[in-house]
């Protein structure tokens, strides 16, 4: 069996790491932490992942556009923010999940969990 494919788009690098580490000691395979849309874009291009956890914003805007990408190849999208409400991200993404930072760890892992079990 192979291990799910995580992407993670993160400005703020302790934050990133901080999930990267934390997605991949669960036994995922990561993708990033990627800063801005246009690493995180090249990489989902590369190989498309089976989730994707997304800052809303990164380095170089709204993340909006991948988000867009992503859904258009069915992928599942966290959104893990402290800027914008579940609101705002629903009204534009309303099969997406919204986690506010700063958000513990091990619910991170289970809405993970759950969303590839789901699918």
């Amino acid at each position: 069996m192979t291990q799910a494919r995580i992407l993670v788009a993160e400005d703020e690098r302790i934050v990133g790491f901080d999930l990267c580490e934390t997605v991949q000691e669960a036994g995922f395979e990561v993708a990033g932490p990627h800063t801005d849309i246009s690493s995180a874009m090249l990489s989902f291009q590369k190989n498309k992942p089976d989730l994707a956890i997304l800052d809303v914003q990164l380095d170089d805007g709204i993340v909006y556009p991948l988000a867009q990408k992503l859904r258009d190849e069915d992928v599942p999208i966290i959104f893990h923010s402290g800027q914008f409400t579940r609101d705002e991200v629903k009204e534009r993404f309303p099969e997406a999940t919204t986690l506010l930072k700063p958000c513990p760890p091990n619910e991170m892992l289970r809405t993970v969990v759950k969303i590839l079990e789901d699918q």
